[in-house]
Parts: structure tokens; C-alpha cells; sequence
């Protein structure tokens, strides 16, 4: 990825690399301020493949420490934002970062963990001058250092090439089934197979054209949000950004700033569409959407055909996959015609299989378990090697989808045989949300499901049973919850009961919870 903004910024200096929030970078100066990040990590004495945190909103920054960590070697650490420190201290304990960037707005939450995170030497404060100092924020760390006096010491120059395509790049963390979030490890090649893919079989399902000017929907801690970052600056265009998804902002962007491209999650599309100064006019620009996440309605897809009025690509992967491994062309983007129901057909180099629950590949039309096999797959779960194991077996991802293929190869998504919640493009696990809820003093049990949510796609709703004799409402529960878990994860129904049913050996019987808020639909996503 390194070669990328390197060779650009030498083809097209002056061209705009990155715009947000009204800051605008040149090819040249994002190389040259990722050089100095580089040598800045290197003077820190942090050797090849050592994480480097982020926690922080998007910015220019962002990209910058992106490309500069690939500089140096190391490997970066995007965090939610939107996460408690206890979920930001396991990220930080996990990873065994070793330095931290962090948006001053958050240097409140990462000093709350930082006792934790002994490993964790350094704090570079992003846009620290604009904020002032905040020494009761900085307590607890052993050295604060502001992000633009650090990278002004640092020489420019490119450093010494260290990496290929097999080195780590990026750890993403993901929600797990047993409530402690894992650490995706991607090579740089994740980020750049499947482009490569298409470009030598000549297909435009995702395509990049001269004077494109590229809408990043997704945040960037999220591998949508990376991966279409790095499309984006592998093809030399001009990508534009957000602090975080704001749909009349983004419509604004998309109007004035001319953009032709965008990736964003079915909800976005949605609250875009809601927007009142949207409409035709101020999509004229656009060319192409690309979008997943989470599944879309048909009447969705009608509608953003219709307003947006340009082609449409869905994508369908998972982290573990290095995003997207399955597209549903624009050329099937017709109404009416059946394959709209369809998450689409693998990359070339992308293999599919569709397997039982003893491993055998089931004939065409049957449902089963969705694995691929592609060459943008995870390396592992970090110093996870039993979960590696049980998700990466012999070069197929295990997705834990439920799904079927057609005659002509295309996937249909059907269910989810993990019990993965999609809450507009987040994954969200139940055992996460079960395992804080039962710690509340007047909880028995608790168990948490996917319910279908007209505007975010699923709902998370949780089946709380009291200990006898003791009370407590949905009020109550929210409250314990808030600085515990991320708001987007906190149930947004809770519904009491007698008691959550378990089978002998205790499993909680979801399916039984489920099925009544997904009865009279034909599949079990939404």
C-alpha cells in the first residue's frame, strides 16, 4: 500500500489525497507527513510488527498514521471511539500497543486505562494546540507529547522499506461469541487482491475512473471503512471523509464537492435518502454506490435506484475475509429481477462452498454454512490460535452465515448460524451484552437477540429474567449498561420473563426467542 501514495505523490503532487472536515492534504504532503510518522515510531524505538493504537474520530490524521505505521513496519490498531474505556483497555491490553494516538476530546478515556496497558510508553495527542492542555487528562501516562510538534521533529525522507505484501498492516477488533472482542490481523495484501482481481479480468464492478472524487461512508476502524480508504488511494483520487457519518453533512459533501463514488451501509442509504435537500440534484454527481454491511430491502434498493440514480455494487465479506470476497454487480441492479435478493457471486480467485454441518459441500439450492477462500484473508485472530483454528480451516473462512447458492452461482443469504446481530453495519455479539447484563444485581439470567428494525436493519433486544423478589425496569438496565458497553450495543427493547430458556446442556435457545419477531418473513436477516 506504501508504493501507492508513493508513486502518486510523485505522479500527481499537488492532487487532493484526503479532505475532512475541512482540512485538505496534497498526494505529496500525505507521503511526506507519513514519512515523518515513520521515522517518529522508529525514534521511539518501536521495531516491526509492534502495535500502534488509534482512538480518535476520522480525520486527515488518521490516514496519515495509517500509512506511516506501513512506513515503519508496525502494525496499526484502529479503536472505536465510541467504546467505554473498559472495552477501550482490553483493545489497548490486547493488542499490547506500545504507543497511542488519541483525539484530545479522548484523552480523558485512554488516561482511565492506561494503568492497564503497562506496555502502552507513549501518548501522541492529536491536534493538541487546538484544544490547550489538559494535565488532569494526561495523568496517568508517562510521557503526552502533542502529534504536530512530535511529527515536526522527525526528519522527511522515506525510510528504509521494511514490508511486503504477507506483513501484517492492520489489527481490527470484532465482537466474539464469548463476549471478549478478537483481533483480526490483515496483511497489506488484503487491501489490494481483490482490486487487483478485477482489474486483471477487466470487470468494472468496482471500478476507479480519472477525475473520481471518493465519499468514505464507513468509519475507518471498521474494514469497510479501511478498505475502501485504500481503493481509493491505490487509484489516485480524491478521498472525502467525515468525522462520523452525518447524512446532511454527507449530502452537502456530495453536492459541492462533486463526489462520484461512495461506500456506505444500507442505513446510510436510507437516512440519505430522508435528507430534505437530497433529490436528484444533489446526487447528479454520482456515479456509483457501493454498499454492504448488512442486508438491504428490496424496497430500499428500488428507491436509492431511483433518487441516487446511478449504478450500484453490493459487497458481502467479514473482517476475517479482508472485507468483500462476494459482489452483486450493477448489472444486476434491475428492478424485479430475482438476483436483487442475492448477495452476489465471488471475485475472481474468490472461492465459495456451501457446506452441512458435518463439513460436506450440500448441492445447489440446499442452505448451509457460507465459507470462501480468498486471497485477502485474515492471517489470524491475534494470539488467538484456537479460534484461528476453528474459523480458518485450510485457507476457507468458516463465516457462520447461512446461506444457498443458485444454478448460476450467485449467494443468497438466508440466516446466521452465529448469533451475530448487524445493527446498521456494526456486529454486535449477544454473549457481550449477556455477560455485563447478568452482572446487575437483581438479573437471574439474561439473553439478547436480533430482532428486525426497519431503520437500523436489526434491533437489539434483550430477554431479561429477575432474581425472586427483587425489581428492576428497562430504565434500570439502561442505566447499568451506559458505562459499560458502547451505546450502539445497548439493547434498545428489553422484554422481562420468568426465565430465558437453555437447553440440558444450558445453551440459551435463541432460535425459540427469535422466531416470533421474525415469523411471516422468508429469511432471517433484515
Amino acid at each position: 500500500m506504501t508504493t501507492a501514495i508513493e508513486f502518486h505523490a510523485g505522479r500527481i503532487p499537488d492532487h487532493p489525497a484526503i479532505v475532512c472536515a475541512g482540512r485538505r492534504l496534497s498526494y505529496a504532503r500525505l507521503y511526506r507527513e507519513a514519512c515523518r510518522i515513520a521515522h517518529g515510531l522508529r525514534a521511539e524505538g518501536l521495531g516491526t510488527r509492534a502495535r500502534v493504537a488509534y482512538l480518535g474520530q476520522e480525520s486527515v490524521h488518521y490516514y496519515e498514521a495509517f500509512f506511516g505505521c506501513a512506513l515503519s513496519g508496525t502494525v496499526l490498531v484502529p479503536i472505536n471511539w465510541r467504546l467505554t474505556p473498559v472495552e477501550v483497555e482490553h483493545i489497548l491490553r490486547d493488542s499490547g500497543s506500545e504507543l497511542l494516538f488519541v483525539d484530545r476530546a479522548l484523552l480523558r478515556t485512554a488516561g482511565k486505562v492506561a494503568a492497564a496497558s503497562p506496555q502502552l510508553r507513549t501518548v501522541v495527542v492529536l491536534d493538541g494546540t487546538a484544544g490547550g492542555r489538559d494535565e488532569d487528562a494526561e495523568q496517568g501516562f508517562g510521557g503526552v507529547q502533542d502529534f504536530g510538534a512530535w511529527k515536526a521533529a522527525q526528519p522527511e525522507g522515506a525510510p528504509e522499506t521494511v514490508t511486503g505484501s504477507e506483513d501484517p498492516i492492520v489489527q481490527l477488533y470484532t465482537s466474539g461469541t464469548t463476549g471478549l472482542p478478537k483481533g483480526v490481523v490483515l496483511a497489506q495484501r488484503s487491501l489490494f487482491k481483490i482490486r487487483d482481481a478485477l482489474a486483471e479480468e477487466g470487470l468494472d464492478w468496482i471500478d476507479w475512473r480519472p477525475g473520481d472524487v471518493s465519499l468514505i461512508g464507513i468509519p475507518g476502524f471498521h474494514v469497510g471503512g479501511i478498505w475502501w480508504a485504500m481503493q481509493g488511494f491505490s487509484a489516485g483520487v480524491t478521498n472525502v471523509a467525515m468525522p462520523r457519518f452525518d447524512s446532511r453533512r454527507a449530502v452537502g459533501l456530495i453536492r459541492d464537492l462533486g463526489v462520484t463514488t461512495a461506500c456506505m451501509v444500507p442505513s446510510m442509504l436510507r437516512l440519505l435518502l430522508g435528507e430534505p435537500a437530497g433529490g436528484p440534484d444533489a446526487f447528479r454527481a454520482l456515479r456509483k454506490i457501493v454498499y454492504g454491511g448488512s442486508p438491504i430491502s428490496e424496497t430500499l434498493l428500488a428507491e436509492c435506484l431511483e433518487v441516487f440514480g446511478c449504478e450500484m455494487a453490493q459487497i458481502y465479506g467479514l473482517t476475517e475475509t479482508g472485507n468483500t470476497a462476494v459482489c452483486l454487480p450493477p448489472a444486476d441492479h434491475v428492478p424485479g429481477n430475482p438476483r436483487m435478493r442475492a448477495a452476489g457471486r465471488p471475485y475472481p480467485g474468490v472461492q465459495l462452498k456451501i457446506i452441512d454441518s458435518g463439513g460436506a459441500p450440500v448441492p445447489t439450492g440446499t442452505v448451509g454454512e457460507v465459507c470462501l477462500n480468498s486471497p485477502a484473508n485474515m492471517l489470524e485472530y491475534w494470539r488467538r490460535p484456537e479460534a484461528t483454528a476453528e474459523t480458518l480451516v485450510d485457507g476457507w473462512i468458516h463465516t457462520g452465515d447461512a446461506g444457498y447458492l443458485d444454478a448460476d452461482g450467485y449467494l443468497f443469504i438466508q440466516d446466521r448460524i452465529k448469533d451475530l446481530i448487524i445493527v446498521t453495519g456494526e456486529n454486535i455479539y449477544p454473549a457481550e451484552i449477556e455477560n455485563v447484563l447478568v452482572k446487575h444485581p437483581a438479573v437471574a439470567d439474561a439473553a439478547v437477540v436480533g430482532v428486525p428494525d426497519d431503520r437500523f436493519g436489526e434491533a437489539v433486544h434483550a430477554f431479561v429474567a429477575l432474581r425472586p423478589g427483587a425489581q428492576a425496569g428497562p430504565r434500570d438496565m439502561l442505566e447499568f449498561l451506559r458505562d459499560r458497553i458502547a451505546s450502539f450495543k445497548i439493547p434498545s427493547r428489553f422484554e422481562f420473563v420468568d426465565r430465558v430458556p437453555r437447553n440440558p446442556s444450558g445453551k440459551i435457545l435463541r432460535r425459540e426467542l427469535r422466531d416470533r419477531h421474525w415469523r411471516g418473513r422468508d429469511r432471517r436477516v433484515n
